[in-house]
């Protein structure tokens, strides 16, 4: 019973791991670009479970203690915390984390290089277009990939 508490090795490694494989995982997630994370489907399910699986072993380095799964975890959410924290108050630290909104389309002219650029698939674009009302290309003003990885259409006004 007393082995369930007990820590294979100082408290401060898990910390030290959790940052690390925070950081490292935020990097990943990050590059993968924002249409990855902003268009959840099956196949990000998958990703998302076998990256937990495959950094598992990186943060808890082989303990099995409840104190330090429940160290893990508060590291993990005092981390999150703190990276929002810096992002709703620095603009450059928003930048950094989330990346900058890009323009797909302005003034009925879709830029096809940059949807190429994004992953951002004709099909989504039209899914979009679809969501916001808009049954012509030329009606879009300006259409944005949003850092969330949504598409944002702004309608040309009808005269």
């Amino acid at each position: 019973m007393s082995d369930l508490l007990q820590l294979s090795a100082p408290w401060w490694h898990f910390v030290l791991r959790a940052v690390i494989v925070y950081a490292l995982v935020m990097v990943l997630i990050r590059a993968s670009g924002k249409r990855a994370v902003g268009q959840f489907t099956p196949f990000d399910l998958v990703l998302l479970i076998l990256i937990g699986n495959a950094v598992q072993n990186g943060l808890n380095g082989g303990d099995n203690s409840l104190l330090g799964a429940a160290l893990l975890a508060s590291c993990l959410i005092g981390l999150n915390y703190l990276v929002a924290f810096v992002v709703a108050r620095h603009p450059q630290a928003r930048a950094l984390v989330e990346g900058q909104p890009v323009v797909l389309a302005r003034d009925g002219k879709v830029f096809r290089d940059v949807l190429r650029r994004e992953l951002v698939s004709n099909g989504d674009f039209l899914e979009a277009m679809r969501e916001t009302g808009c049954s012509e290309i030329e009606k879009i003003r300006l259409a944005t990939l949003e850092t969330n990885g949504r598409i944002s259409i702004l309608l040309a006004d009808e005269a």
